[in-house]
């Protein structure tokens, strides 16, 4: 007995040792960085087939050569406890990918034994698919766990964290909504990787190899790392782990003192003005007309080299002629068809025999649809308005609309659907403005869907959160000659597909409404014009807070009729055009000031920043020419004469704006800039005269 008792002991022993070692994992449970592990070491040749691109403002690495092994290395590095890759796991993969063509597969990595084709594990992405292959240890056909509807081939960044425990597997992109999956079978414990070796990018030859752009492969072993990385301010860039080299100068070596061939994959685009977001960072843009390169910075197109352009005077360009005065313009374009102006005309009879160049005008509205110019006005006697069509470097008629004392167009688009909508003031009730919508096929605005309002005199669209809204302003009662009313916040509606009543805001002789957003907040501004008493009352700025507009700050106008908002160098302005001084015991004034407002960041509200001289002020028009920024007003009436000469204004930075231009005009309405393959314009609306001219910038 006592001769066993030594053996019994290290049996024990023996046992103990076995059963220790039984559930110690093959790697530790910390991130392990494949991607870094197969880049190489110090002292290592960087290899040539290993290349370094920016795109879209993050590197990654892209392989390129004749070597589908360039990035590889053993699985014994990792697995230093035993052979098993690990039964709970996650992968972590951030990549770049273009369209990939039909049933073509390419592996993000492999796991493949020593000098053959067999294969261990692969995580392999098609043109809508995400499989991870596994070769089962007692031989036979693949297992498979397959995630389908999966779309990362788009050109844009992805992360991708795909976790497996048991039989379940999920899959979670750019810090979305996780999709789980159940196997029939689990993933299998014994998944040996003894003589095997990981390749990035490919499975050990060149069919299937990775053509995208790789920025992070991560193996987590025994947890979901998604935890870990979500939420996250860039969710399509979340990082676990990244190569250091992806992190620092491309031309500076990295920790290893290695230096990688680098590129920067950059897409130009030339034409109108792209969109330029986070997606579109470090994009360029080459514009044609201003010869000049930009590149996107994630917010704005910033200027990398262009032509100085400076404006050195204004010359006549085109007399257009309409059958009564013009109230407004709105320019637009509709792709793939032109520039427009929409032409908002008061319809007044006239005397064949009379002069053109006496009889009435009031407004126009430019807008560009797809490249074509169009202006609105009258050209009939009957009533309505006309839309022009930038042709030939000049506008010319397009389509009549029938409208009643039309004041202003606005254009607007949604879901990719072009519309106008025209403030009208009919003297039956109810008063009804009509919002039309492109038709493609004939190519004309048709009538889509009437608001009531009253004695409108201005729409405003905007869209916040996706949600696409219009406001009116209702100027006056007709019935009772009230103008402290209601106007009023209409929203669209996706399933029937109509504006829909949404927020009513208390408004005194309103005139316009202006959107701006600074920062993640929104605003409308109302310029209030005449209370039933005076035009000395305040206009409102309304901020959205919690689903709505709420009260932000009262600033006192005099008559107001126009907000224009603008930003420079980053710093905010509100300018307001204010028309007349008048109260029922006093005269009228016409020559006052109009003021230009500055966002002060530190009291958060609108502060006075410069008074200008104006003479019956209708309309601001901020433009810009080359790197030089500008506003125009348009003088109406001095007391005496519609014949008033209107400015424009230079900004000079700490002297704010400076008179450069003198413009003889008449009853001027409205000013709208535009530009076109013949250069920049200016177009000005006269509410007293058929005539509106058309300027050009040089």
């Amino acid at each position: 007995m006592l001769a066993c008792r030594p053996l019994l002991v290290i049996w024990a022993l023996l046992t103990s040792s076995v059963r220790s070692q039984s559930w110690r994992p093959c790697t530790d449970l910390r991130p392990v960085d494949l991607l870094s592990r197969a880049l190489p070491r110090p002292g290592q040749a960087t290899p040539t087939q290993v290349q370094m691109v920016q795109s879209r403002g993050s590197r990654g690495i892209r392989l390129t050569g004749t070597v589908p092994t360039a990035l590889s290395f053993t699985a014994s590095q990792i697995f230093t406890n035993c052979d098993y890759f690990p039964s709970e796991f996650s992968l972590v993969a951030t990549m770049k990918i273009q369209r990939l063509r039909k049933k073509t597969n390419q592996y993000i990595f492999s796991v493949m034994k020593e000098g053959s084709e067999s294969l261990v594990l692969g995580l392999r992405v098609s043109e809508d698919r995400l499989h991870l292959l596994t070769a089962p240890p007692g031989g036979g056909g693949w297992r498979r766990i397959g995630f389908k509807n999966v779309r990362l081939d788009d050109n844009r960044w992805h992360t991708v964290v795909l976790a497996v425990t048991g039989p379940y597997a999920t899959l979670t992109i750019d810090c979305g909504p996780p999709v789980e999956i159940k196997q029939v079978q689990t993933f299998p414990s014994t998944l040996s990787t003894r003589e095997s070796r990981f390749i990035i990018g490919s499975r050990g030859h060149w069919r299937g190899r990775f053509s995208g752009l790789l920025r992070q492969l991560v193996l987590l072993p025994g947890s979901d790392a998604s935890p870990r990385l979500c939420p996250n301010s860039e969710p399509s860039l979340a990082e676990l782990s990244v190569p250091q080299v992806l992190k620092t100068s491309p031309l500076q070596p990295d920790q290893q003192g290695s230096v990688y061939p680098y590129e920067a994959e950059a897409r130009v685009t030339a034409g109108d003005r792209p969109p330029c977001s986070g997606p579109e960072k470090g994009q360029l843009w080459f514009n044609f007309r201003k010869k000049g390169l930009f590149i996107c910075d994630g917010m704005t197109w910033r200027t990398l080299m262009q032509d100085k352009e400076r404006l050195d005077y204004v010359e006549d360009y085109q007399d257009l002629y309409t059958r009564s005065e013009t109230l407004g313009v709105e320019l637009f374009s509709i792709r793939s068809e032109g520039l427009f102006m929409a032409a908002a005309n008061r319809y007044q009879n006239q005397n064949q025999n009379q002069n053109p160049s006496t009889s009435g005008l009031k407004k126009l509205k430019v807008f560009n649809l797809h490249g074509n110019s169009f202006v609105c006005s009258y050209r009939d006697s009957r009533p309505g308005s006309a839309i022009y069509k930038w042709i030939n470097g000049s506008f010319q008629l397009f389509q009549n609309i029938s409208t009643q004392e039309a004041q202003a167009w606005k254009y607007f688009t949604i879901d990719n659907k072009v519309f106008l909508v025209v403030a009208d003031m009919q003297k039956a009730e109810p008063e009804l403005s009509t919002i039309y919508r492109w038709n493609r096929r004939q190519k004309r605005f048709l009538r889509y869907q009437t608001l009531e309002t009253h004695s409108a005199r201005d729409w405003e669209a905007f869209q916040i959160h996706n949600n696409s809204f219009l406001v009116v302003a209702n100027h006056m009662r007709a019935k009772d000659s009230n103008h402290n009313i209601h106007s009023v916040i209409y929203r669209w509606n996706p399933d029937t597909k109509l504006f829909e009543v949404n927020q009513t805001l208390s408004t005194s002789g309103a005139y316009d409404w202006e959107f701006f957003t600074i920062g993640p907040y929104h605003f409308l501004v109302v310029a209030n014009t005449f209370n039933g008493q005076n035009t000395t009352i305040s206009s409102t700025i309304y901020v959205w807070l919690d689903g709505c507009f709420r009260s932000f700050q009262n600033i006192t106008t005099v008559g107001a009729t126009d907000w224009e908002t603008f930003q420079i160098d980053g710093r905010f302005f509100l300018a307001v055009a204010n028309s007349q001084q008048f109260s029922r015991k006093s005269q009228s004034l016409y020559n006052i000031n109009s003021t230009v407002y500055e966002l002060n960041m530190f009291t958060q509200t609108f502060l006075r920043f410069q008074d200008i001289p104006t003479h019956s002020a209708l309309d601001w028009e901020f433009f810009t020419i080359g790197d030089e920024k500008f506003l125009v007003v348009a003088n109406s009436y001095d007391g005496s004469s519609y014949s008033v000469n209107s400015f424009v204004y230079r900004w000079q930075g700490y002297e704010g704006f400076v008179p450069v231009h003198s413009l003889p005009t008449f009853g001027c309405r409205d000013w709208e800039h535009f530009t076109t393959e013949q250069g920049s314009f200016l177009i000005y609306s006269s509410a007293t005269s058929r005539l509106s001219k058309v300027f050009r910038l040089r």
